[in-house]
């Protein structure tokens, strides 16, 4: 026979909980996090829980219990119990649901329906003198101020001088039943095993990202770009920051090779002057912990990393473990890579792609060795300033090795945080996301149509007790064909739903010009793509032309930091509209009367029309209520109920941002 024999009482099902209790559920600061379980016991007695909130321990100061965090019956599932808790600082949580048994629950129970069966004081003397004892042993543990009202209490009930009603008032008083709930009296203690949640600082959970390349950002000087520095990089700065991005990444900034370096579209010859892959890491300059000489030095990277932070926002550095054939580590440790039968070191293949300029890394060979190197890279960034990692590949990395490397950062730098870009199978992004990652890329660049986009909203929210997405709407990698064929409504429409369904979201440099091109049909590379050449912008001129999205991005960043119902994840919820090109979503903030509702056409050719069936409770509403609705891109109000006429045109405005203001009919 197995399990525990100390559960005197039923506590199954905890949540939130990963993978058994095996790794840490995730949450962040000021994050409101819903702890549930299902509650019962034998019998008819009452029943009731709590959760032990214990937050990160304190060199040198002894632990005290925390406040007792009552939990209440909630949802239509019988036994199913809940309570909120709030961390306000990083680090390791715990929890413990304990459930136990309440007597004073159940004397108030027997009483109220003893006394509505019209029984008498003397059919009551037992239950009367039950609670007495009951607040006898309540006043022991109260605070000093009530100690008198709660004696009081029972005196009435002993008092057999006084009509029943008398003796039981202050005992069922409002006041006392508040103060019992706070103070109650717990009899048969069983406990569920301690949990894990790491608590991160907010960015973990919400900001905006903003990718370019700084080698981009040289002048064109007689008609041809030149290579960018860090110090012409910084001058783009401002204009990120004046958008509202939060996080600028930049692809890796290390020395490329020189052997096999690919030319223009990712062709195996080169002409003078092609630059290569930045993700071909590694030359006769220097690896992963040098800087490519042609954008400057360390100094100048730190004073970009400085410069950066002087405008509200911070660097996120690409992490890629892989090498150029004239990467150092070839010549001082060709053990970590693979060699082939023939003696060549194996380069990186997806077919149909071939990578002649990359050697991935065997982490079979020399584990000890290129773990240990990885953390030092790791931290001679971190010592640069850098406190965001955008990991390249994570996938076809160990999962134990990403679990020891990110944990052993957290040792020392628990405010770094690390963004796995894996496109790969669920199982394994899920695990990427327990083991440790902060962040994910996602499926929404594939998401188009409304089902899918729904399922998906919807299967994010359910796990964002341990993997927080990443809505970027391109990337470097990725032209979706939406964006290739949809024209500017499309680039609007894929912003709206990226930075609106996601805490998280991510535009790369080209997105607010509307760049669409792509290499070939059936292709979603950009066509010159950046990854090889330079590729410098006239964003000014672009906007002062009317031809740039950027004054919309500004708009939705604006609305984000407004409104932290959408820096929420958890209350992600969808509603009925009866058109399939018409998607409708909320979001909500616990901690505020917060709400937003969005609608969205899917479709930016033709106007789209439909009748929204909202789920009001959601936004904290009785189904009968009416409210108004304050577009955040019009300024236009509207009353508003459960069901609502919607017209949409793409090309004058392809989506609703309403701020709900709650009231009801005759308020």
């Amino acid at each position: 026979m197995t399990g525990r024999a100390d559960l005197r009482l039923g506590i199954t099902d905890v949540a939130p909980v990963v993978s058994c209790g095996s790794f840490s559920s995730r949450a962040v600061v000021g994050e409101h996090v819903p702890i549930t379980a299902t509650v019962f016991r034998e019998g008819h007695d009452a029943v009731a829980a709590n959760v032990v909130w214990n937050p990160p321990a304190t060199p040198g100061k002894r632990a005290t219990r925390p406040p007792l965090v009552r939990m209440a019956p909630f949802g239509p599932e019988p036994d199913r119990w809940t309570a909120t808790v709030v961390p306000d600082r990083e680090g390791l949580w715990t929890y413990q649901v304990e459930a136990w048994d309440d007597p004073i629950a159940t004397w108030h129970h027997a009483v109220e329906v003893k006394v509505e069966a019209g029984q008498g004081a003397e059919d009551l003397a037992n239950d009367l003198e039950e609670g007495a004892l009951l607040l006898d042993e309540v006043q022991k543990t109260v605070p000093r101020e009530h100690r008198s009202a709660v004696a009081a209490a029972a005196v009435a009930l002993r008092d057999t001088s006084l009509e029943l009603t008398a003796r039981l008032s202050p005992a069922l008083a409002s006041s006392m039943t508040e103060l019992l709930h706070a103070h109650p009296v717990r009899r048969l203690v069983t406990r569920s095993p301690r949990y894990e949640v790491w608590v991160d600082r907010v960015r973990a959970l919400y900001g905006s990202w903003y990718e370019f390349f700084p080698r981009s950002e040289g002048p064109v000087v007689a008609g041809r770009p030149t290579h960018g520095t860090f110090a012409q990089a910084a001058e783009r700065l401002p204009a990120i920051a004046g958008m509202g991005f939060d996080v600028v990444y930049l692809p890796p900034i290390h020395p490329i090779g020189t052997v096999n370096r690919k030319g223009k579209n990712n062709t195996l010859t080169t002409e003078d002057g092609d630059v290569g892959s930045p993700w071909a890491i590694g030359s006769a300059d220097g690896g992963h912990d040098a800087v490519h000489p042609e954008l400057g030095t360390m100094a100048d990277f730190e004073a970009f990393v400085a410069r950066t932070r002087e405008l509200g926002m911070e660097v996120a550095l690409d992490f890629a473990l892989q090498a150029a054939p004239d990467h150092p580590w070839v010549t001082s440790n060709p053990e970590w890579f693979t060699t082939k039968p023939d003696g060549t070191i194996a380069y990186a293949e997806n077919p149909p792609k071939k990578y002649q300029d990359i050697y991935p890394i065997n982490f079979d060979n020399d584990p000890a060795g290129i773990y240990a190197e990885a953390l030092r890279v790791l931290r001679v960034w971190i010592a640069a300033g850098v406190k965001v990692f955008r990991v390249d590949n994570p996938h076809t990395k160990a999962l134990n090795f990403w679990h020891w490397v990110i944990w052993e950062v957290k040792k020392t730098d628990p405010d770094v945080l690390f963004l796995a870009e894996a496109f790969t199978r669920p199982a394994m992004m899920h695990q990427l996301a327990r083991v440790g990652f902060t962040q994910s890329y996602s499926y929404f660049t594939w998401r188009t149509e409304k089902q899918e986009i729904e399922e998906y909203g919807r299967d994010l929210a359910g796990t964002a007790h341990y993997m927080r997405p990443n809505f970027f709407v391109n990337t470097p990698d990725i032209l979706h064909a939406s964006l290739q064929f949809g024209g500017p409504p499309m680039f609007k429409i894929r912003a709206v739903l990226a930075a609106l369904m996601s805490p998280t979201w991510g535009v790369y440099s080209g997105f607010e010009l509307f760049e669409h091109v792509a290499l070939k049909p059936g292709s979603e590379e950009y066509l010159d793509t950046e990854k090889f050449q330079l590729r410098p912008r006239d964003y000014a001129a672009a906007e002062a032309q009317g031809r740039s999205l950027a004054p919309y991005l500004t708009m939705l960043n604006r609305v984000r930091r407004e409104h932290p119902a959408l820096q929420q994840l958890r209350t992600l919820t969808f509603h009925p509209v009866d058109n399939e090109n018409l998607l409708c979503f909320s979001k909500t903030d616990p901690g505020s009367d917060d709400a937003v509702l969005v609608v969205v056409s899917l479709s930016s050719q033709h106007t789209q029309v439909g009748t929204t069936a909202l789920d009001l409770s959601a936004l904290g509403m009785d189904w009968s209520d009416r409210f108004t609705v304050v577009d955040q891109v019009t300024g236009d109000e509207y009353e508003w109920g459960q069901f609502n006429y919607v017209e949409l045109d793409p090309y004058r405005e392809p989506a609703h941002v309403f701020a709900v203001r709650r009231h009801t009919p005759f308020g």
